[in-house]
C-alpha cells in the first residue's frame, strides 16, 4: 500500500472547507483511514483538485462574459516596448490585484491614441483571470444608464449592482456631457465607491481641465480629491500609435507600378 502523500489530508480537508463542507472537512480523511483506505486519500484528493480548477474556470469565464471586456485588448496584445520602463512596470504591477484590497483607484491620463482604453482592458483581463469581478463601459454611457435609474427612482439600486464590482473601469471620462444631472449622478458614482472600491478612470484630460467635465470648481475639487487620495496615477506620455503607424505607412516606399 502505498501512503498518502504526507499534505494530502490538509489538502482535502482545505478543498472542502472551500466548498462549504465543514463536516466533510473533519471527517473524511479520518474515516477512510479508519476503515483501513488509507490509500484512497490520493484519489480523493485528485477528485477535489479536478473540481477545484473546473470551478474556477466556470468562476472566471462568468467573470470574463460579465466585465464587458473587449476580447483582443489583453496584456499579450499590448506593446509594452511603446511605454517608458518605470509605465510598464506600474502597469504589471498593478496586474497582481493588491490596490483593489485598498480600495485604491487607478487613474491614466494620456492623449487619444497612446494606449489608454487598451492598457485599462489588459489590466482588467489580468484580474477577471486572478478572479477578480470587473466592469468595464465607456463613461458617457454608464452616466446615461445611471440618469435612466435616477429618473425611474431606482438609482441606489443602481448603484449598489456596480458594487458588486471590485474594479469599475470607466473609460474617456472626458466625453461626458455637462448637464446639471449628469454630473450629479456621475460625482454620486465616485462618492459611493469612495474608500470602498477601486475605480480605473482613462482621459484625455489632465486635472486642471477637469472643469469641463464638472462644470463647477468645487464639484471638480471634491471629486478629484476623492480620486487621488487612494491612487496610482498612469501617464501615457507616447506618441499616439495611429499617429505612428499613419507615419510608418505614409513612409513605407512603394515599388514603381509599370504603366
Amino acid at each position: 500500500m502505498t501512503p498518502p502523500r504526507p499534505d494530502t489530508k490538509a489538502v482535502i480537508a482545505a478543498l472542502f472547507k472551500e466548498f462549504k463542507l465543514p463536516t466533510a472537512a473533519l471527517e473524511m480523511a479520518r474515516r477512510l483511514e479508519d476503515a483501513g483506505h488509507d490509500d484512497a486519500l490520493d484519489v480523493v484528493r485528485e477528485v477535489l483538485e479536478a473540481e477545484h480548477d473546473d470551478r474556477r474556470e466556470r468562476r472566471v469565464a462568468r467573470l470574463r462574459h460579465d466585465s464587458a471586456l473587449p476580447p483582443g485588448k489583453t496584456l499579450t496584445a499590448f506593446d509594452f516596448d511603446r511605454l517608458p520602463l518605470p509605465l510598464g512596470r506600474k502597469l504589471r504591477d498593478l496586474c497582481r490585484g493588491d490596490f483593489l484590497e485598498e480600495a485604491t483607484n487607478v487613474l491614466a491620463f494620456g492623449l487619444p491614441g497612446t494606449g489608454k482604453t487598451h492598457a485599462a482592458c489588459a489590466l482588467g483581463h489580468a484580474l477577471v483571470q486572478a478572479g477578480h469581478s470587473v466592469l468595464f463601459t465607456p463613461t458617457f454611457l454608464l452616466v446615461q444608464q445611471l440618469l435612466a435609474a435616477k429618473r425611474d427612482f431606482d438609482l441606489p439600486r443602481a448603484l449598489r449592482k456596480l458594487d458588486r464590482y471590485e474594479l469599475l473601469i470607466c473609460d474617456d471620462i472626458g466625453y461626458v456631457k455637462q448637464s446639471p444631472d449628469e454630473i450629479e449622478v456621475l460625482f454620486t458614482l465616485l462618492a459611493e465607491r469612495y474608500e470602498r472600491r477601486s475605480m480605473l478612470i482613462t482621459s484625455n484630460l489632465v486635472f486642471s481641465a477637469w472643469d469641463r467635465i464638472f462644470n463647477n470648481p468645487m464639484t471638480t475639487a471634491a471629486a478629484i480629491d476623492r480620486l487621488v487620495h487612494h491612487s496610482v496615477i498612469l501617464e501615457f506620455d507616447v506618441p499616439s500609435y495611429r499617429t505612428q503607424a499613419h507615419a510608418a505607412a505614409s513612409a513605407d516606399p512603394r515599388p514603381d507600378i509599370p504603366a
